[in-house]
């Protein structure tokens, strides 16, 4: 059974790892408060677990209870600011500048006050004050809950679960090789749910400025829901067009989507359905086409997909036939609190898809006239079964293409 504690410690510091990869991924993302916020929580919870665990090289018993000591009163401090900041519990900044000074001289007093004391009174001091300062926490975390804030709940899920393990952790620190192997697996399973509940606030708390760093990237023309560039109108083809597709020796292939039912979706559902269709179809798009396909969104009811170098016109037409089956299956709107509906009236949404294609030798002053051209085709496709419409060259005639003219 040992092992198994062991394994939980394992899970413990294996989910701190990944918190610290995902800030450096922030990071690069340039959404620097996302990044520090995880980055030092997941720091703070690894130093604080290896050192009550006795991990850290220390010569003497007493030196390590003294170290131990001063990490308790430092990462607790550290820890209650952060849960207040992500948490907004001062709305002011001053307030919460008022609040990490208290604690700050609260940890400093901790620290002087701890070399009056023998090693091991003074870490029983700092555990008292850690446990304290995460008791105090739990509170404001409960009444923030109370208040409206649906992340605190989470918060103080974690604030508990972190309250347990530091128990744990100062039993094992305090007893040593006496601490058997049930306090250790209790210690490390609540100490991973605890990381878990804030990894997860603090991605609840401002993943949003991911998408806010898009859109300051990209401007108006960026759209949030299906998080594509988009096109307003159609004299932004030319523009957006690769330049290395501007070549007039490399052809291009354009897929113009158009979804029929959209109009009578926000009729009967109101637009956050009509956007939540729009965001699902664009993730699935994401996932069907491959790397050398450009996406964007086409005004309110449509995507558009340039394909680079379109040597085959048959893999063209394939991957129409992919994209229509893929956007054609049925949806289930999960919009039981905006619109107010139990779970068994959720209503099954299947799209009405269109797909015009057609490929143009190359991108030139009549890039707009081709959108164009894709989208008229787009919608008549949905006359066709197959719902896929194909733009003849050598007849000049727009064709139904059924799955099986592929042969």
């Amino acid at each position: 059974m040992e092992q198994f504690a062991i394994g939980l410690w394992g899970c413990y510091f294996g989910t701190a790892f990944l918190m610290l990869v995902a800030s450096v991924f922030a990071f690069t993302r340039s959404v620097r408060r996302l990044a520090i916020n995880a980055a030092f929580w997941a720091l703070a919870s690894i130093v604080f677990a290896l050192t009550f665990l006795g991990i850290l090289p220390v010569d003497s018993l007493g030196e390590q209870m003294r170290f131990q000591a001063h990490v308790a009163v430092l990462m607790a401090a550290l820890l209650a600011y952060m849960l207040l900041s992500v948490l907004n519990i001062f709305r002011r900044p001053a307030h919460l500048q008022r609040a990490a000074a208290g604690l700050a001289i609260f940890a400093a007093a901790l620290l002087m006050g701890g070399w009056f004391f023998p090693p091991q009174q003074a870490l029983e001091l700092s555990v008292a004050a850690a446990c304290l300062l995460a008791v105090a926490g739990l509170g404001f975390g409960v009444r923030s809950a109370v208040n409206g804030d649906r992340l605190a709940w989470l918060a103080s899920f974690g604030v508990f679960f972190m309250l347990v393990a530091l128990v744990g952790l100062s039993w094992i620190a305090l007893n040593g090789a006496a601490a058997n192997w049930p306090v250790h697996a209790v210690s490390a399973a609540t100490a991973t749910a605890y990381l878990v509940c804030m990894a997860w606030v603090v991605w609840s708390r401002y993943s949003f400025l991911l998408l806010l760093h898009e859109v300051m990237a990209q401007g108006p023309s960026y759209d949030p829901v299906t998080r594509m560039h988009l096109y307003t109108h159609l004299g932004h083809m030319t523009g957006s067009a690769p330049r290395h597709a501007r070549d007039d020796s490399v052809p291009l292939g354009v897929i113009v989507v158009s979804i029929g039912n959209l109009y009578a979706l926000q009729k009967l559902y109101g637009l956050p359905a009509l956007n939540y269709a729009m965001f699902v179809s664009a993730g699935r798009l994401r996932d069907t086409v491959p790397a050398n396909v450009e996406l964007g969104r086409l005004a309110d009811d449509g995507f558009l997909l340039w394909v680079r170098n379109c040597q085959d016109s048959g893999q063209l037409i394939a991957l129409a036939h992919t994209v229509r089956a893929r956007l054609s299956r049925a949806m289930a709107l999960h919009l039981n609190a905006e619109l107010g509906l139990p779970a068994s009236r959720q209503a099954r949404w299947v799209a009405d898809v269109g797909v015009g294609v057609l490929r143009v030798p190359h991108v030139d002053s009549h890039a707009t006239s081709t959108v164009d051209r894709g989208r008229g085709m787009s919608r008549t496709a949905w006359s066709f079964p197959s719902r896929v419409a194909w733009y003849d060259e050598t007849s000049g005639e727009i064709t139904g293409l059924p799955a099986a003219a592929l042969g």
